[in-house]
């Protein structure tokens, strides 16, 4: 059997769900808010109602590839008198469903951050590289508009889970690449750069990942219908589709949560992405968790670890720790 982002459409949906409601606990330990809020939130999508202090501005089309909609959601502080930091979220899915609706860190924006939820195409609707050229629009349109909706365009962070977390790595490791940026929704005098990644769970070598000669052979398996038929038939796509494989000095600091149980993306593929960064010199951290698999989040002793590791990044003075710590 393949150890992969969604080893059947049955189970790779079970794991997205259990994602978004099973771990409303530990989704509250990791951002040390009310179970109340939480509750609503996995109920009702992506604070429907804003949480308090904050004022949400949504479905701004960022692009229009192919006449399909490219949509993002602003959840920005009702009182700042500075630039804000922005921190983008990528949501999961194993690349086929999912959408901007379902943003679990909206709350960020209570401590002075600009938290953007983006949607892009689907492996349903268009194959790799479109996801990653949608993120890089996203980005790019970001900077465009940064002094309309009062944003800091020099401090853009990438939060993003299991399949986010996999386009969340390239856009770290891409960079200002030519060869990878596409020109979804134009805005191409700006760059897609970011300056800080958190990846959970991410898939980093898809080469690796699939091992099972007939999902390898198959276009249905996750991976197959991301890269648009069978991996063993695009093994050049493949390639530029691995974060791994774009690593510089350039590289975006980037911080990385596996659990060591995940048998849908194996811890491994967080070991060669946090090796190979170590190596090149590339700022780095990387949180494994003893007995858990996939779907986690980051439990009370790791959580603080992130948002220092965004406020020095985003060079943010104050704390962003909703637990004051």
């Amino acid at each position: 059997m393949m150890c992969s982002i969604g080893l059947s459409t049955q189970r790779g949906s079970s794991i997205f769900l259990r994602f978004l409601a099973a771990r409303q606990n530990a989704l509250c330990r990791l951002i040390g808010v009310a179970t109340p809020i939480l509750v609503s939130l996995l109920l009702t999508g992506c604070f429907t109602r804003s949480p308090e202090g904050v004022r949400a501005v949504k479905d701004l089309e960022y692009a229009h590839p192919e006449r399909q909609p490219l949509k993002l959601d602003l959840y920005l502080p009702e009182k700042s008198a500075e630039k804000l930091p922005i921190i983008i979220w990528v949501h999961g899915g194993s690349w086929k469903s999912g959408s901007k609706d379902f943003c679990p860190i909206a709350f960020m924006a209570q401590k002075g951050l600009a938290i953007v939820s983006i949607d892009y195409r689907l492996s349903t609707v268009a194959a790799y590289p479109a996801q990653l050229h949608d993120c890089k629009g996203a980005v790019r349109w970001l900077r465009a508009h940064a002094v309309e909706y009062q944003l800091d365009p020099d401090r853009i962070g990438i939060f993003g889970a299991s399949a986010g977390g996999h386009l969340a790595a390239l856009l770290a490791t891409t960079g200002d690449l030519k060869e990878m940026e596409g020109n979804v929704g134009g805005n191409l005098g700006y760059s897609s750069r970011v300056q800080a990644v958190c990846a959970f769970y991410p898939p980093t070598n898809l080469d690796k990942l699939v091992t099972n000669p007939e999902w390898r052979r198959s276009p249905n398996s996750d991976v197959g219908r991301l890269l648009g038929g069978p991996l063993e038939e695009n093994l050049d796509k493949v390639a530029t589709a691995n974060p791994i494989n774009f690593i510089t000095r350039k590289t975006a600091p980037i911080f990385l949560l596996h659990g060591d149980q995940d048998t849908l993306v194996p811890i491994s593929q967080s070991e060669i992405l946090y090796k190979a960064l170590q190596k090149t010199g590339v700022e780095s951290e990387f949180a494994v968790e003893k007995g858990k698999g996939h779907g986690i989040i980051a439990p009370p002793d790791v959580a603080p670890r992130i948002y220092r590791f965004y406020e020095k990044h985003l060079r943010i003075e104050q704390s962003i720790d909703p637990a004051g710590r």
